[in-house]
């Protein structure tokens, strides 16, 4: 009878253990990664009252079962649901993060660590990574110096706020590109200051600079220069100075271009030499050297003119008899002042070439006569002095100072002018001088693509050599500039950095943010553009995930039954998990459940009350046998 009785008693203690259990799922049903549990049951153990016997084939007799009386029972496990994900809850703070998966987060309070799936981070008062329910430290791995990636190593406490983490070091900018269109017809790019772009660029110390380029036309298909023209200080908007800028090397000083004058001088060409008549064969006409124009085209006798040059210009043979005077222009026009009745100017017929080789010209400007043979000069500035180009003596040549009479101002001093070349009329051209800082560039003059800048895709402003070395070289890749049509107006411009943005350089960064990828790496943002590695948080996982031991606050401590943490953990992603920044995991107690299990604790508690209340009434009647 009393066995029962104690059997009751069993059952309310282990169906208050459930009910205490079921409560605490409840209680939870709102804690962060909070995983449920549940119980359940086994029998006590037995009194064996008779002992089970065996058949007996000798003398007929069966076997027997044992007699075993129960004598309640107990609470046999208390299980968590340690793998059941909970539900996702965002909450737009990036230092929540929510694992999905089967890992832990690792913890540290100083002694030993623990682990967790509560994501709910903050940073702390000195920059570490730390649950906002017990201040532990997050674990994690810490970046390679060397590679700046993170380094899998023995975790330690992710100080993502620490000094070194809040800016961003400056750098000097080292590439540089030009691309766009260069029209040949642009205004700006034949016109004296060129077509003018800017290249903004830093120095060691984030500075910003920019170097004002300018591109020319040298006269020639498809061939231009590039001058560096100067540097500013973008703080100040001032320039660097003739000094500092005098350090920096852009291409080479001298250059091969050729510029045409664009206001020619006032000019009447007398000459010396011979005019050519390409269609007749033989008829050359070789001016006499007393340079009398007026009848030297008449032969001493007064015959007219040569009948091959008079049918050179539409004349007859009987026409040509009757010419007395004439004579032949620049331009090869045929230019007849007697006799009255052919007076006028006449050009060479259609299928008529004519060639002026003219070997002197006489200029005048203002009243400024003088006489330059046709050809090419070199010029020396530091003497004054004038040569033939290709070695000679010059004769009858004009001082510099009567050339810039002439050629409305022109000093070949202060032009850097070292080599210039006399058109036959009259105009002068340059073919060589010095420009400072400057290169060619060249395009390919049937397509309009690219050639090469002093022959190669890039070229570099050389800066490193400037006082206190602050600043680095910049190599410029002129590769993507085109020479095509565009309408008369030229897009060429300048950029800092390659097309992929690497040596565009930059200022010091502030940090505006940090974000966490769905493998754990943390990463600053900086307001230069930059971004930087600062860590990345390491996971555990378990063989018996469920064998950890609850520590509260949301912690589990390993035990010998969930195996052993290595210290160093794993990558999340190598398992197939990931974490979600701005989310938290809710518990995954399923309410709807914990109600139903509450119902059949209670009617299992009410049944084994029942047990005592009967097994109490038989007691009663008993004693009352002996009333």
């Amino acid at each position: 009878m009393m066995r029962s009785l104690f059997s009751g008693v069993a059952g309310l203690r282990t169906h208050q253990t459930k009910m205490d259990v079921i409560g605490n799922n409840i209680a939870n049903v709102n804690t962060v990664a909070y995983k449920s549990q549940s119980t359940t049951f086994r029998d006590l153990m037995y009194q064996t009252t008779q002992a089970a016997s065996g058949a007996n084939g000798e003398t007929g007799v069966g076997g027997i079962n044992a007699k075993q009386i129960g004598l309640g029972v107990q609470v046999g496990a208390i299980n968590t649901n340690i793998k059941g994900q909970g539900s996702a809850q965002n909450t737009g703070n990036a230092f929540d993060i929510m694992i999905t998966g089967d890992a832990f987060f690792i913890v540290n309070n100083g002694l030993e660590n623990f682990f967790t799936r509560d994501g709910s981070f903050y940073v702390d008062g000195a920059g570490n990574l730390a649950m906002t329910s017990t201040g532990y430290n997050v674990m994690g791995w810490q970046v390679d110096p060397e590679t700046g990636d993170p380094k899998e190593d023995t975790v330690s406490a992710l100080q993502v706020m620490n000094p070194d983490n809040l800016t961003y070091e400056p750098a000097a900018t080292t590439d540089g590109r030009v691309t766009g269109i260069v029209d040949k017809n642009d205004t700006s790019v034949n016109s004296s200051s060129g077509r003018i772009m800017n290249l903004e660029f830093y120095d060691k110390k984030g500075y910003l600079y920019t170097a004002k380029f300018s591109i020319h036309s040298s006269g020639q298909t498809g061939r231009y220069y590039v001058s560096l023209d100067d540097i500013l200080d973008s703080g100040t908007g001032k320039s660097i100075g003739p000094d500092l800028l005098g350090l920096a090397t852009f291409g080479s000083k001298t250059m091969e271009v050729e510029t045409a004058i664009s206001k020619k001088c006032t000019m009447n060409p007398t000459l010396a030499g011979s005019v050519s008549f390409s269609a007749v064969a033989g008829s050359t006409l070789t001016v006499p050297g007393d340079r009398t124009i007026n009848t030297e085209l008449v032969p001493a006798g007064g015959g007219g003119l040569n009948a091959d040059i008079g049918a050179a210009y539409g004349l007859t043979a009987a026409e040509s008899a009757l010419v007395t005077s004439a004579s032949i222009n620049a331009s090869g026009n045929l230019v007849i002042t007697a006799p009255n009745s052919l007076v006028g100017t006449k050009a060479p017929v259609k299928e008529m070439t004519v060639t002026p080789t003219i070997s002197d010209v006489s200029i005048t400007t203002g009243g400024n006569t003088s006489t330059i043979s046709v050809g090419t000069y070199t010029y020396d500035p530091a003497a004054g002095t004038f040569a033939v180009a290709g070695g000679g003596t010059v004769a009858n040549m004009p001082d510099a100072a009567k050339i810039a009479a002439m050629y409305n101002g022109l000093n070949l001093g202060t032009e850097g002018v070292k080599e210039f070349k006399i058109e036959p009329d009259g105009s002068l051209t340059i073919t060589r001088k010095d420009v400072e800082n400057s290169a060619n560039l060249t395009f390919d003059t049937g397509t309009g693509l690219f050639e090469g800048i002093n022959g190669n895709e890039t070229i570099t402003l050389g800066l490193s050599g400037l006082t206190g070395g602050m600043f680095s070289d910049i190599n410029i890749d002129f590769s993507k500039l085109k020479n095509v049509n565009n309408g008369g107006s030229s897009t060429a411009g300048a950029a800092k950095g390659t097309v992929s943005g690497l040596g565009s350089g930059r200022k010091i960064g502030e940090m505006i943010g940090i974000s966490i990828a769905k493998d754990g790496i943390i990463t600053a943002s900086y307001d230069n553009g930059m971004s930087k590695c600062l860590g990345q948080i390491a996971t555990a996982t378990f063989a018996n995930a469920s064998g950890l031991e609850k520590q509260g606050d949301n912690l589990y401590s390993a035990t010998m039954n969930s195996g052993e943490f290595d210290g160093i953990g794993q990558d999340i992603t190598t398992n197939g998990g990931y974490m979600q920044s701005g989310v938290l995991e809710m518990s995954n107690v399923d309410l709807s459940q914990e109600f139903t299990e509450m119902i059949t604790t209670q009617r299992g508690f009410q049944a084994n009350s029942r047990i005592i209340t009967v097994s109490d009434s038989l007691l009663e009647e008993l004693t009352n046998l002996k009333r």
